[in-house]
């Protein structure tokens, strides 16, 4: 092994070598180059020759690809030795063809003989280092090379529980790494564990097929934050248990934590990141606070929701158990996963098994870094979309999964978000897949990243809807900028726009082809909350205000698309000012269940408006067509958007329902169609599908309110 390198060079290419001589080493000049390979030794072509800053660059052409796997030694015409290191080549394609490595990963249990199976192509050796127990000696296992770039080692007899790390040597240095494949690590992620995944099953209730993402509405929360605060009344406070528990009740005798969110009537709950994240302890969970957009193993249960962290199945069966609660209730699961980015890059498992493989690069050399979290996932190298697909396929199957979330989706190459689609619709064809289509400035084609603007190529994927959220609601970033349904009466095109899910037959520029593609919603855990931005918006008006927030969800619900609520928006969620409250106290994101029970009516009023969404189709339709037939925009003051939904018969019990936003200080009144008589089931203070009054022809619409008339 060389210990110390007079120069340095580098396989960028399977057939290319770039020497680089320090221009203090004989002026950096150099005529020949060799590469000694198993005792062979071989003149390289010489391409090429750069001046840079402080070395000369040669580029050598060798006559064929170096062995990987075993070391190589690079000789200049004064046979001075340097290793040759993996340089540029992993990132190449003609890598990814040569390395790609389809079986499974990982450790693989029985009784009788655990496997190892690591993915390290560039590394010389490989081991496995183990220990029985925390206490027992650490003990040393060689593993072979296998097939495409693999390392494989067994263990015989029952591992069950051992702790293990890999340690691989790449260009002459070690490296140790838990295994990026874990379904188990230790307490504070410090070691991967040998499960056997049999004891970690939970009886699963398979819920009837669901038919189109347009019947879903999905009501964002965090497992925390729903049963943190004590006057939740729910004993395993910000715990996996804590959702499963029955009969909860807040200090006034209301419903919380499971019962409360099945009585809304949405469809899926979407739980903010579960896996294993860092920012808070695993032992002591209220000493931090964290959303959890840390990834540290993408595969294991974070250990400080479960009620034993140090158990090696508590986790799992834990998050098993609360996933299959809201299962027995009829409601659907959606996972939060983050694959755009890790922790930290240099001490993650990826770079220490592959350095510089999974991460991308700009073109000048530095981690990509449009996450702002300080790298970007490769996504598009073959083994970065292996391992994504391999994850979200073991979180749907082991865990009972209905669907996924992706975190800055915009970071991951739109080949994966389609084979994503493609392969867990296989196996589940309701499954939602939704992510946030932002474009973010990443080393990849703008053509390739899964951001709204290549939504044509993704049509079984839904993305956030910011432009229905800033038209309703105003900028998200401009905390004084204010939209429709604040009042903002310039913005009313944009707001049928919204209503229409942003396809292209409302006059403004078209978003979306497909009504499934738009997630419709003004609130979620980023930035201000609804309330917080009318608080500022209109300070001291706290009446209209919750006239306005009411009006906003209304328009949320009843647009085209899938409607997306924050939990506790139903009841004005606050964070007290506070806009990024990622890592902020449970005073500051508990879901505050004394102020449900001061914004009952309100909770009752949303209710309502879902309950007049799911009762007809006209909210749901599933083509572009379709919307723009049946959904005409009505005459209506400056303040107010009126629609009709005509002929809509067909999808429910009302053959016609007009809808009518007023944003304005005054009452707004026009004429309703010709015809029969109209039924209002919608005002500003209730919402149902049972009649409030009957209306011949003029309607009229309270101001900073929602109506709607159905006959």
């Amino acid at each position: 092994m060389i210990s110390t390198r007079p120069f340095n060079a580098y396989l960028d290419t399977l057939t290319e070598v770039a020497v680089l001589l320090p221009k203090h080493y004989y002026s950096g000049k150099s005529s020949a180059f060799y590469i000694e390979s198993g005792g062979n030794v071989t003149k390289m072509e010489l391409v090429g020759v750069q001046e840079l800053n402080a070395e000369i660059k040669y580029t050598c052409r060798l006559k064929e690809m170096p062995e990987f796997g075993r070391e190589h030694v690079i000789l200049d015409e004064r046979l001075m030795r340097t290793d040759l290191q993996m340089g540029g080549v992993i990132r190449t394609k003609e890598f990814d063809r040569l390395f790609y490595y389809e079986g499974e990963l990982g450790s693989m249990y029985t009784p009788e003989k655990t496997s190892f199976r690591v993915w390290a192509p560039t590394a010389t050796e490989a081991f496995v280092k183990f220990k029985e127990t925390e206490e027992a000696p650490l003990r040393y296992m060689p593993m072979r090379r296998g097939p495409s770039g693999t390392f494989e080692a067994e263990i015989n007899g029952n591992a069950e529980g051992f702790f293990y790390h890999y340690q691989v040597r790449v260009n002459n240095i070690w490296h140790e790494a838990v295994d990026p494949y874990a379904k188990m690590v230790s307490v504070h992620s410090e070691w991967a564990r040998v499960v056997d995944d049999e004891k970690m099953k939970v009886e699963k209730h398979q819920l009837p097929p669901f038919s189109s993402p347009l019947d879903a509405i999905i009501y964002e929360a965090s497992i925390r934050d729903v049963s943190s605060q004590r006057e939740s009344g729910i004993k395993h406070q910000g715990l996996y248990l804590g959702l499963t528990e029955e009969g909860t009740q807040s200090p006034d005798g209301q419903p919380t934590g499971l019962d409360y969110i099945t009585s809304l009537g949405v469809t899926h709950v979407q739980l903010m990141p579960f896996f294993d994240f860092f920012g808070v302890s695993d032992t002591d969970f209220s000493a931090n606070y964290n959303w959890g957009y840390n990834p540290l193993y993408f595969n294991v249960p974070e250990g400080s929701f479960s009620s034993n962290p140090a158990d090696l199945y508590a986790r799992s069966v834990e998050l098993k158990q609360m996933i299959e609660a809201f299962h027995k209730k009829g409601l659907r699961v959606i996972m939060d996963v983050v694959y755009n980015h890790v922790f930290v890059r240099e001490t993650s498992s990826f770079e220490k098994l592959v350095p510089g493989y999974f991460f991308r690069q700009g073109i000048d050399g530095m981690p990509s870094n449009g996450s702002g979290c300080g790298n970007d996932f490769a996504s598009e190298r073959k083994m970065g979309r292996k391992f994504i697909l391999d994850s979200l396929q073991y979180w749907m199957e082991a865990y009972n999964l209905d669907g996924f979330r992706f975190d800055l989706m915009g970071l991951i190459d739109v080949e994966t978000m389609k084979q994503a689609a493609s392969r867990l619709r296989r196996h589940n064809l309701g499954l939602i897949l939704l992510g946030e289509g932002w474009d973010l400035n990443t080393a990849l084609p703008a053509e390739e990243k899964a951001t709204i603007r290549n939504e044509h190529a993704l049509p079984e994927v839904a993305f956030f809807n910011d432009r229905f959220r800033d038209s309703i609601k105003g900028s998200t970033f401009q905390l004084f900028e204010t939209g429709f349904a604040f009042g903002n009466s310039k913005m009313l095109d944009n707001a049928f726009a919204a209503l229409t899910a942003n396809v292209g037959c409302s006059g403004v520029d078209r978003l979306f082809h497909s009504p499934a593609q738009s997630v419709n919603y003004v609130e979620c855990h980023d930035n201000y909350t609804l309330w917080d931005k009318l608080e500022a918006c209109f300070p001291g008006d706290t009446e209209t205000n919750k006239k306005r927030h009411l009006l906003a969800t209304a328009i949320v619900l009843f647009s085209q698309g899938i409607p997306f609520l924050h939990a506790g928006q139903e009841f004005c969620r606050t964070k007290h000012g506070v806009e990024n409250s990622y890592t902020s106290s449970d005073i500051i994101n508990q879901m505050d269940w004394r102020r449900r029970g001061e914004f009952v009516d309100h909770v009752q009023y949303v209710k309502g408006l879902i309950e007049v969404r799911k009762s007809t189709g006209a909210f749901r339709l599933r083509k572009e067509e379709a919307i723009c037939y049946h959904m005409v925009k009505w005459p209506a003051n400056a303040d107010t958007l009126t629609v009709w939904l005509k002929d809509v018969g067909s999808y429910g019990k009302w053959k016609d329902l007009v809808l009518s936003f007023n944003t304005g200080k005054m009452a707004s009144t026009f004429a309703l169609p010709e015809g029969e008589e109209w039924h209002q089931i919608v005002s500003g203070t209730e919402a149902g599908t049972k009649p409030l009054q009957t209306v011949k022809q003029d309607a009229s619409v309270e101001p900073f309110s929602c109506a709607v008339f159905a006959r």
